[in-house]
């Protein structure tokens, strides 16, 4: 660090052989003891901290200060490193060998009472928001912040190596139809119309590769109005990549190569590289996900043509049965804890087979099931069988979470390994029985594979994608595809989603203009940057790795966003505000006010259900059960 006024090192920078200089340092007392004439400080800035000792007959202002000092004052040092007595080594603190023998002492500047301590447990979250500036000054969201720079710093310096340019997109830009609500923008300029912030620049960076910029990144702020839960917030930053003649090996190779280097950096933790590829169609089978972990075992087994003519009528009446064996013998509690977890995720109820210490089986059901059955399902002494008996997808949420919850709760997971694994060749259309009406899985640019290229509009739940998705220990850290450069393709695919000419030259008639003046073929890949420090870091919480989160609510406890406006500023964009009270501020936990024009009719109630998007989800992650892609 170069030396200025303030300080000559840093906090955490002192060292056994820097014993006999003399040094200025600066931060805050995180701690201070008084031992008799002695005064004790724990200075700490972001690099760690460091002992300052003040003694009174070599110091005697300084010691007249240091009585003064309380926790989070600012403080500048001045004195020689000394070395610790040997009884009083710390080799719990990297510069626990020494300690800075204080001459001179200065409160920069001094802390009212804390509302919380930084070294407090179990504090309460909107508390933590409330006083955010003193919540990021804990250790832990310090290695977060920290964390997160260092990995940013990384995935520029790899981008650039590959050749790829840092290209801006506007944040004001029109709304489209994508996976989630639009924040929208009233314009002044132009009354009556209204920008939308991106959900992603899912376009905008289509429309740059069509410009010839043809290596396209960005970390990018994305924006999307939708309920929030500890993974998910509203403002999410992705690292966004594009480029023109795409080659499915290289674009991999340098994402592989990217988090090689994160991993190793960050972490030093060497991964193995090339990551292993799984079909969507066999990750579902396997592990009822489309994000599996693959640190343990526990794959889902299908017994639906065994069952076809079984006694038991559950099993023969469903579409398919699909069973997992743990390796544990549950008991009774066992089981009605994870039948209630089962039923939030769907499941009518929980079948099970249970295999005493001598093999003996004990269920209700096995009296119902044939020899056949009894031997295909026969588990190891001590160990379960759990069923689930209904559609292929409610069977793959319900056995496929049950896994999870299993993988967790009996230790069979290494919390210390890392498996990433692509997942490639997606479903292109889900069917939306309640719309009565096809969507994209994706997003409606995605490219079909070129064996359903030219008939995926004859059988829709059946045609594949070129879209790929990226996991790791569970977590989607985003997704990518091949985009459709044809403007003949495109059409095709926005008329099968139920958009007619008129309504696709209305939203999109400026990308069918580009795709029709020598569009490049291309495509490209998302990654959320959140999720990447979460996984990097350990998190549970998403907002435990931004500096600046809202809450679950969406509301930001530090300052109060979002606020009011005044009717001036509600007058000069031809507002006024429906459903709320101007001298009543809405609940963080209820719905704010609709905002709409004066000559609009009144909309629905706040909380009415959103209507169905005609189109599939935005890239990047924005949470577990949202298939993301870009």
């Amino acid at each position: 660090m170069s030396s200025t006024p303030w300080r000559t090192h840093m906090c955490g920078d002192a060292r056994p052989e820097h014993v006999g200089e003399t040094m200025v340092l600066a931060g805050w007392a995180a701690r201070r003891r008084d031992h008799g004439g002695l005064v004790f400080v724990d200075l700490r800035d972001r690099s760690g901290v460091t002992q300052l000792v003040i003694n009174p007959e070599l110091a005697p202002e300084a010691a007249a200060r240091a009585h003064q000092v309380r926790n989070e004052f600012v403080l500048r040092a001045e004195g020689t490193l000394v070395a610790r007595s040997p009884e009083t080594v710390n080799p719990n603190m990297p510069t626990g060998d020494v300690e800075l023998q204080v001459g001179t002492l200065d409160v920069v500047s001094r802390s009212t009472p804390l509302p919380f301590q930084l070294d407090e447990e179990n504090v309460d979250e909107t508390l933590r928001l409330r006083y955010r500036w003193l919540d990021l000054r804990r250790n832990k969201l310090q290695r977060n912040i920290g964390l997160r720079a260092q990995m940013v710093g990384i995935i520029r310096r790899e981008m650039e190596a590959a050749g790829f340019l840092d290209i801006q997109t506007p944040i004001l830009f029109k709304p489209t139809p994508e996976g989630a609500r639009d924040f929208v923008v009233p314009s002044r300029l132009q009354p009556g119309r209204f920008y939308a912030l991106p959900q992603s620049p899912q376009i905008l960076k289509q429309l740059t590769i069509v410009a010839g910029f043809d290596r396209y990144y960005q970390i990018a702020i994305c924006f999307r109005d939708e309920d929030l839960r500890a993974d998910r917030v509203q403002e999410i930053t992705q690292l966004d990549v594009e480029m023109a003649f795409p080659d499915q090996e290289l674009l991999f190779d340098v994402m592989e190569r990217m988090y090689a280097r994160i991993w190793r950096e960050c972490l030093g933790v060497e991964i193995e590289t090339p990551f292993p590829r799984m079909t969507f169609a066999e990750s579902d089978r396997r592990f009822g996900t489309d994000k599996p972990d693959t640190r343990f075992g526990l794959e889902l087994e299908d017994a639906t043509d065994l069952t076809r003519g079984s006694q038991f009528g559950v099993f023969a009446g469903a579409e398919a049965v699909r069973f997992l064996r743990v390796p544990q013998e549950l008991s009774r509690g066992d089981l009605a804890r994870l039948e209630e977890l089962a039923q939030q995720w769907g499941a009518k109820g929980l079948a099970y087979l249970v295999y005493d210490e001598e093999g003996e089986v004990r269920s209700p059901i096995a009296k119902f099931l044939s020899e056949a059955e009894l031997a295909r399902f026969r588990g190891e002494p001590a160990s379960t069988v759990l069923f689930a008996a209904d559609t292929w997808e409610a069977t793959s949420r319900v056995l496929g979470a049950l896994r999870s919850h299993l993988g967790r709760e009996l230790g069979l997971i290494d919390d210390n390994a890392f498996t990433f694994l692509w997942i490639y060749d997606f479903p292109m259309f889900e069917r939306d029985e309640e719309a009565g009406r096809w969507t994209a899985v994706h997003h409606p640019f995605t490219r079909p594979t070129d064996e359903w290229r030219e008939r995926f509009h004859e059988e829709p739940a059946h045609a594949l994608a070129h879209a790929y998705d990226l996991v790791v220990n569970g977590n989607e850290l985003g997704g990518g595809s091949f985009r459709i450069h044809e403007p003949e393709l495109q059409a095709r695919v926005f008329e099968l989603l139920g958009l007619g000419e008129e309504e696709q030259r209305a939203k999109f008639g400026f990308l069918l203009d580009a795709l029709a003046m020598g569009a490049p073929p291309h495509g490209g890949i998302a990654l959320g940057i959140d999720r990447m420090v979460m996984v990097l870091a350990g998190e549970p919480n998403l907002r435990d790795v931004i500096a600046f989160p809202k809450n679950q609510a969406g509301v930001d406890p530090m300052s109060g966003a979002p606020s009011e406006v005044t009717q001036e500023q509600l007058d000069e964009l031809g507002l006024r505000l429906v459903g709320a009270a101007r001298s009543a501020p809405p609940s963080p936990r209820e719905p704010a006010a609709r905002i709409t024009r004066p000559d609009e009719p009144t909309p629905p109630e706040p909380g009415e259900p959103p209507k169905a998007q005609p189109v599939g989800e935005p890239e990047a992650p924005v949470g577990p059960t949202t298939q993301e892609s870009s």
